[in-house]
């Protein structure tokens, strides 16, 4: 992602002829002297007259964009025709600061073309824009088209039509259903002027200055004032994305909970970091909802806590280990068992062959003691420099720490960084050939990934093994809006194939010991209801305790205005069969603009 926030706007929209589907054509185009935007934008995803040169099309401007590499603006019919699939509005692609204002009556001449925010590759939808323009301004201060209103009434509740399996489930040339389908109402409405009134952040705002907002309070609703996606047809029509026209400055800092209230209006455009977006040349007031961080109870004396906590690139020239710390100490009340994922190497995304991470790790723990929580130990391999994906050159891996007066740490030599950990039965019962180790660290299902962690550890004599986890990211999967419905899902294979390895292994631990304590914890990048969720759970080997949460409490992490699970804490049968287990998904950063990470932490307690 680029990190700032004019080169991700420059790349929503960038110049047309760089990526542009194929030109549909009409066997007999209107007359130039007829062609209204409403023609231009056609009953379908793509115009048309995509590849065709209009000619002095008339519409009042409702938007200017002068910054970035999108420059350009959006203008409307105001005399529309009357079929609600044909949008009034279009984005005027003009490469340089445009010399018009809102409210100019202009003519436009140009070339009608498709571009992919993003490139064809991501499989995003396309924007219809007129490219290559002459503009002519005919007068100014023009009554702007009144904004289309989109509220809860207005967005259907089925997201998306199926794709047309001949056109290899695109959407595209589809005619709209606005009535029926959410993302063809959006589609209607491209390029026009709309509005939302009084509406609920549901993700905050993050540092490109974005957030988005819900229309329908009551869909899907946590109590914290989120949105859950619970299941790949619960996609939470309601969702949009809010940026603004205005200056950085002025955009509002909103956490999850809070409100917009009045009228944010401004033409509604589409990227590729969220598909539909008001583009708001009219913000409504923020109102602050008061959201506050979670603090999870402290585990009683016989009960083992084990958290998962991914700490985002963390190395030791960040500024955030302190925080990171006052979270475990303070909001996570000092668990005995914290696995870590995305520690980095000691310096960071520096490229040169160091991968050891003995000074991020040390500095995260004397942080924790200084916070006033425990001296805690840690274990953890080096990955072979480069191999485990992430920031390159930054060597993430995943990190067991331990609080020594709970909790002890059974050291087994042999683990390292490309021997697999086996399992044998000594005495009865169930032990790892080494400790730590890494799970068949040479198959290709970790290619480019993280390799599980594992490790045994003993609280009040008994053993539980742990495994430490992050799989394989979403990173190319098609997002939510993409022109193929339902969207392909392709960074799961590799997951599933994860999966299946970790799934093996505990396996192999619960054939030597029947009644063996296993956690398998981290960051599994997939929802709780996913394939990959079912493969990890096998036939009963493990199971995902943040189902023994209602399901508007499951949520980690918070994406596109959908609150979803992305980190889980899996149990065997042993743990799960005690009812004594007790689960907490602790909301300290997926909800906050001012967030250390990007990931809520979860905790279990439970009495081995």
């Amino acid at each position: 992602m680029p990190s700032k926030r004019t080169a991700r706007i420059g790349a929503l929209t960038v110049a047309a002829v760089c990526s542009t589907v194929s030109a549909v054509v009409l066997t007999a185009p209107a007359q130039a002297d007829t062609v209204h935007i409403h023609d231009i934008q056609g009953t379908t995803r793509t115009s048309p007259l995509a590849g065709t040169k209009v000619t002095d099309v008339p519409g009042i401007v409702t938007g200017v964009r002068t910054y970035g590499s999108s420059k350009g603006f959006w203008y409307q019919d105001p005399t529309p025709d009357a079929d609600p699939a044909t949008s009034e509005g279009v984005f005027v692609f003009t490469s340089s600061a445009p010399k018009v204002a809102v409210g100019d009556s202009v003519t436009v001449t140009g070339t009608v073309s498709e571009y992919v925010p993003g490139g064809v590759s991501t499989g995003n939808q396309s924007v219809t824009e007129v490219t290559k323009p002459t503009v002519t301004v005919v007068s100014s201060g023009n009554p702007v088209p009144a904004a289309t209103v989109v509220d809860a009434r207005s967005v259907p509740d089925d997201y998306a039509p199926a794709g047309d399996t001949a056109a290899a489930g695109s959407v595209n040339a589809l005619p709209l259903e606005p009535a029926q389908y959410a993302l063809d109402y959006y589609e209607s409405l491209e390029g026009m002027n709309v509005q939302v009134a009084d509406t609920r952040v549901v993700t905050a705002t993050d540092k490109y200055s974005e957030l988005w907002v819900t229309v329908k309070p009551h869909e899907h609703a946590t109590r914290r004032g989120g949105t859950v996606y619970g299941s790949y047809t619960s996609q939470n029509t309601g969702r949009i994305q809010i940026q603004s026209l205005g200056a950085t400055a002025d955009f509002p800092t909103a956490n999850v909970g809070d409100k917009l209230t009045g009228v944010t209006a401004g033409p509604l455009d589409y990227n590729q970091f969220g598909g539909y977006t008001l583009v708001a040349n009219q913000l409504g007031t923020l109102q602050k909802g008061g959201l506050e961080r979670e603090t999870t109870r402290k585990q009683a004396r016989g009960e083992l806590a084990v958290a998962t906590y991914n700490v985002e690139n963390l190395d030791p020239g960040d500024g955030t280990f302190a925080a990171h710390a006052s979270a475990i100490v303070n909001n996570l009340n000092s668990p005995d068992i914290v696995s870590l994922e995305e520690i980095q190497d000691n310096n960071g995304a520096t490229d040169d062959g160091t991968v050891a991470a003995d000074q991020t790790v040390n500095k995260l723990i004397d942080a924790i003691v200084a916070a006033g929580g425990p001296q805690y130990q840690w274990r953890s391999i080096d990955p072979v420099n480069d191999q485990d994906g992430g920031e390159p050159g930054g060597n993430i891996r995943q990190v067991f720490l331990f609080n020594p007066e709970r909790v002890s740490f059974t050291d087994r030599a042999g683990g390292d960084s490309t021997t697999a950990v086996g399992v044998t039965k000594v005495h009865g019962k169930a032990q790892l050939t080494a400790s730590p180790g890494r799970i068949d660290p040479a198959n290709d299902a970790w290619k480019s990934s993280r390799k599980p962690l594992a490790g045994e550890f003993v609280f009040r004599g008994q053993t539980v093994f742990v495994i430490a986890n992050h799989l394989n990211s979403k990173g190319g999967d098609q997002g939510l809006t993409a022109q193929y419905q339902p969207p392909a899902r392709s960074s799961e294979v590799q997951r599933h194939a994860q999966a299946t390895l970790v799934n093996a292994f505990v396996d192999e631990i619960l054939k030597t010991q029947k009644n063996a304590d296993v956690i398998a914890l981290g960051d599994m990048n997939d929802f709780e209801f996913s394939e990959t969720a079912k493969i990890l759970e096998g036939h009963g080997e493990l199971w995902s305790a943040i189902k023994s949460l209602p399901k508007s409490q499951r949520y980690t992490y918070d994406y596109q205005g959908n609150a979803q699970v992305l980190d889980q804490i899996l149990v065997s049968p042993s743990i799960r069969k005690g009812c004594d287990l007790d689960y907490d998904s602790v909301h300290i950063n997926a909800e906050f603009s001012d967030q250390i990470s990007d990931h809520d932490p979860q905790v279990l307690r439970f009495r081995p």
